[in-house]
């Protein structure tokens, strides 16, 4: 059987609605105990002199994708986890807007503290999703992950 590699990417940042939605869908699922998210908020960071107005976000979006579900299927391996959502985006956000949302539930706590961290330190490692910083004088710099 063919697995089907999911779209993890949307559109502009990721709203607080669509956020609360997501949590919102679980609570029919009476088997979690748990859940922990990652919300990544773009930072207006001051660089040589000019402050970060928005980050325009690209990806290879088929190996992006590819990576991010070789990150679930080892995160599923290693932790006991009901399920997982993974959301990024594409195009721009401006600062304080959301540009990564991860969102994991398990029947206990533990689980899902753990979880979370293996998967946001593996996606900023090894997706190829890529940051322009943008400043208020339509410069821009590649952003390097930390």
């Amino acid at each position: 059987m063919e697995t089907k590699i999911k779209n993890v990417f949307v559109d502009g940042a990721i709203s607080p609605e669509f956020i609360a939605n997501s949590i919102a869908k679980h609570q029919s699922k009476t088997t979690i105990g748990a859940h922990d998210i990652f919300l990544g908020q773009v930072r207006a960071d001051e660089i040589d002199g000019k402050t970060v107005v928005g980050i325009d976000y690209s990806a290879y979006e088929a190996m992006a994708n590819q990576k991010f579900h070789e990150i679930r299927e080892a995160t599923f391996e290693q932790f006991e986890l009901s399920c997982m959502h993974i959301y990024h985006s594409l195009g721009k956000v401006g600062v304080g807007e959301i540009c990564l949302f991860v969102f994991v539930s398990s029947p206990h706590r533990k689980e899902v503290f753990e979880a979370l961290h293996y998967v946001v330190e593996a996606i900023k490692k090894d997706v190829p999703v890529f940051g322009k910083e943008l400043f208020a004088d339509d410069s821009y710099q590649w952003k390097v992950n930390t």
